[in-house]
């Protein structure tokens, strides 16, 4: 499951002016001898060839690609093991290459919308640059699978959400009493909102998880930011925001349940945890208790969870606003 696109191989200018009587290689921006074979020039072709490669990520994926008779692999593991050798041959090669998470149920879907025969090379392929274009792959650069895959994951995970929290806001449409877009204003409120905490939590390397209860699925976001004025590479990346803005925003624009955590890394101190509840488009401090008993309760069981040594839990700081609640 790989797509492959190469650049164009440029043509050599005509030798002209000063450099007429030169011989050909003697430039002065020569880097060594011009491959003269067609093997040696396929293989110096074959550098400027990006490749990007559609992985099964896990068991339940691969399995269901085993229904496709071209799909030639019989377990996971084997098949996890032929891939890290592929990754590993293409950086020994020195060749780019970018991996993205292939998904048996969309690619069935891409292949019915496109008249492609799901069970060939092709249609696998076809796939593959697709969801690459969408802007889900992550560059190999010889990190281990067990590194690899998790964040690859982790990266879809986060763009599904990212999606689905982008069509309900889309799909709110205007206020009928004032005609504002109800999706934009709450994206400004909640990027607003995000602003006004960060400059409160001050110095510190910040770890902030937003949590929206949809209409029909839990979302989550999380952002990493470093308050450090000395650091101009320390602000998070435009993404990473984005993303947890749409999230505080889909619950600010339907009214859901919603909250913020964030752990702050004070330089020589103690981790510091803070929550929020969202309420009417603001950011309400949690009690010490509260933030407490956020951090020590298993989500899925409810069971008591035992303190983190050498962290602090604090009550939620007051989050001023300065710009009117948006309207809905």
């Amino acid at each position: 499951m790989a797509d492959h696109t190469s650049r164009r191989a440029g043509s050599a200018a005509k030798p002209s002016g000063n450099h007429a009587g030169r011989r050909p290689g003697s430039g002065p921006h020569r880097r060594g001898a011009r491959p003269r074979t067609t093997a040696a020039l396929r293989r110096a072709l074959r550098r400027e060839v990006v490749g990007t490669i559609g992985v099964l990520a896990d068991a339940h994926d691969f399995a269901a690609m085993r229904s496709y008779r071209s799909f030639v692999f019989d377990d996971h593991p084997s098949y996890l093991r032929q891939l890290d050798a592929l990754l590993t041959a293409r950086a020994s090669d020195q060749l780019h290459t970018t991996v993205a998470l292939f998904d048996p149920e969309d690619f069935a879907a891409f292949c019915s919308q496109h008249g492609l025969d799901p069970d060939t090379a092709r249609g696998r392929g076809r796939y593959t640059a697709t969801i690459a274009a969408r802007g889900g792959a992550i560059t190999y650069t010889g990190q281990p699978l067990d590194t690899l895959l998790p964040r690859l994951i982790d990266q879809a995970v986060r763009r599904a959400t990212w999606e689905y929290a982008t069509t309900l806001l889309a799909g709110l449409g205007a206020c009928a009493d004032c005609g504002q877009d109800i999706g934009r204003a709450a994206h400004d409120r909640a990027s607003h909102l995000l602003t006004r905490l960060l400059e409160e939590a001050g110095p510190g390397r910040h770890h902030l998880v937003c949590s929206v209860q949809a209409p029909e699925e839990q979302l989550l976001a999380v952002l990493h930011a470093d308050r450090d004025p000395t650091r101009p590479d320390a602000a998070p990346t435009a993404a990473d925001t984005t993303e947890f803005v749409t999230v505080l925003a889909t619950a600010i624009a339907l009214g859901r349940p919603g909250g913020v955590v964030l752990r702050t890394s004070p330089p020589d101190a103690p981790d510091r945890l803070h929550g929020w509840r969202l309420h009417r488009s603001r950011l309400l401090p949690l009690t010490e208790a509260e933030v407490f008993s956020a951090y020590c309760t298993d989500a899925m069981t409810g069971e008591p969870l035992s303190p983190e040594p050498g962290v602090e839990y604090r009550a939620g700081f007051p989050v001023p606003t300065d710009d009117p609640e948006p309207h809905g």
